[in-house]
Order: structure tokens, then C-alpha cells, then sequence
């Protein structure tokens, strides 16, 4: 039976129980909170290959954690109704930039990740939202999902400047869940689409049964998450979470500028 050792034969024993690890890191925090899978993924795992190939491995439990935490929310016909321009817009600007950009072939997208992640932690750990005025839904909510699409090609993280732009929109808790939920959904299956057109992120069989492989640690953390959201203060966690992402992103960030 093919095994991940054989689909990922570059990398040993402890970095495949590093990887699993942080699939379950990562599935546990989304359980959590809601977000946080892409994101700590890969963070974490760019440290030890390309962000492109990290979120091709991703792309099988995004898809999973994701749709069940849309279709657990309270009102999937209005937030679709709110969202669509938005998310129209994220699978345009994710097909431009894989038109525009080779995935996973600039030496900087580890800095451009670095960068989205220190944005995103500084405006968590802030808690700072976007100046959103009635009416202006309209045109931002296009616009926010063309510079989401760009970002996540170029970074493999769809967070920025998606979810301050939700965070703005003041929905209540388990609408915002859910819009959340909904946008990583059509962020992940715009992404796939992409690797799969170009072939990046050696997307071929081999990565496609990883992927499958890497959905049960992910959702395991998941699971555990929220059988654990109940007992852990959010405010709390997310000051830890928000703080860890910043360490994370100058880290990369850092890293790339050395190797530069």
C-alpha cells in the first residue's frame, strides 16, 4: 500500500510526524475558533517546503473542515446572499494571479507570507476592523476578494484581507463562523482549481492521496477543538493564537530577507 513516506520521499520519519503534528495544531485551533487551519499549516510548514506545496497538502481537509463548518451554521442562504460579490471576486483574482504568477515559483513568496501573517496577528491582537461604513459593501466586498485571490496564489493563505473585512461586517458569532467558513470553502476549491490547471505544487497523484492522508490528523485537532471550546477562554486563546502568528511571520519573514 502506498504509503506518505512514498508520496513525500524526501522528507524522514521526524519530519512526518512534524507534519502531522501541525495538522493537528492547526484542526485543533479552527475548532476552536473558526480559523486558523491554512494559516498555521502553512506558517508552520513553510519552514520546511514551499508554501505552494504546503497548501496543495492542505487542500483535501480544508475542503472537509470547512464544509462542515458552513453547513453547521444558522443561515447559509442570507450569508451567500451577502457574500457573493466577495466571493465572486476571490475566484477571479485567484485565476488572474495564476494566470499572472507561476505558482510556487518566486523565491519571495516565504516573505510575502511572513508579511500576511504579521498583518493578520497585528490586527488580532489589536483588535482592529476595517473603517466598513453602510452602503460600502457594494464595491469593497469585489475588491477584498480580488486582493484575497492574489494573496492566497502568491502565499497560499486566504486570510488577508478577507476575514478583517468579515470581522467588519459585524455579524453575530455564528453568522460570522459561518461566513468564514463559506469564504476558506471557495478560497480552497478557486486554489485547487489553480493547481490542478498548472500543475504546481506537484499536484499529481502522489499529492493528491497525501492530501487525503493529511485530512485525518487535521481533522482529528479538529475535533478536539471543539470538544474543548467550551472549557478555554476565547479572549485569552486568541491573544495566544494572534501573538504565536506574529513570532511565526517575522520569523519567515526574516528568513527569506537573510537568504535573499
Amino acid at each position: 500500500m502506498t504509503d506518505l513516506f512514498s508520496l513525500l520521499p524526501a522528507y524522514s520519519a521526524p519530519v512526518f510526524l512534524f507534519i502531522a503534528a501541525v495538522l493537528v495544531l492547526a484542526g485543533f485551533v479552527k475548532g476552536v475558533i473558526g480559523l486558523g487551519l491554512p494559516t498555521i499549516s502553512v506558517g508552520l510548514l513553510g519552514l520546511i517546503m514551499a508554501p505552494v506545496q504546503a497548501a496543495a497538502l492542505l487542500l483535501v481537509a480544508n475542503l472537509v473542515t470547512n464544509a462542515w463548518q458552513l453547513l453547521a451554521g444558522p443561515d447559509l442562504r442570507g450569508i451567500l446572499h451577502r457574500l457573493w460579490p466577495m466571493l465572486a471576486g476571490v475566484v477571479l483574482g485567484t485565476f488572474l494571479g495564476a494566470a499572472w504568477f507561476p505558482l510556487g515559483a518566486f523565491s519571495w513568496a516565504t516573505a510575502l507570507l511572513g508579511l500576511a501573517l504579521l498583518a493578520y496577528a497585528g490586527l488580532g491582537l489589536a483588535q482592529r476592523q476595517l473603517p466598513l461604513q453602510p452602503g460600502q459593501e457594494v464595491w469593497a466586498g469585489p475588491l477584498v476578494g480580488l486582493a484575497t485571490g492574489l494573496v492566497t496564489i502568491l502565499t497560499g493563505v486566504f486570510v488577508i484581507p478577507a476575514v478583517p473585512y468579515l470581522q467588519a461586517l459585524r455579524l453575530e458569532k455564528d453568522d460570522l463562523v459561518q461566513a468564514l467558513g463559506l469564504s476558506f470553502l471557495v478560497s480552497t476549491l478557486a486554489l485547487g482549481l489553480a493547481l490542478l490547471a498548472t500543475g504546481a505544487g506537484g499536484y499529481g497523484d502522489g499529492m493528491a492521496a497525501a492530501a487525503l492522508l493529511a485530512l485525518l490528523p487535521a481533522l482529528g485537532g479538529m475535533l478536539l477543538g471543539q470538544a474543548l471550546r467550551s472549557r478555554i477562554s476565547a479572549a485569552s486563546f486568541r491573544r495566544w493564537f494572534f501573538g504565536g502568528l506574529l513570532a511565526l511571520g517575522g520569523y519567515l519573514l526574516t528568513k527569506s530577507l537573510l537568504q535573499a
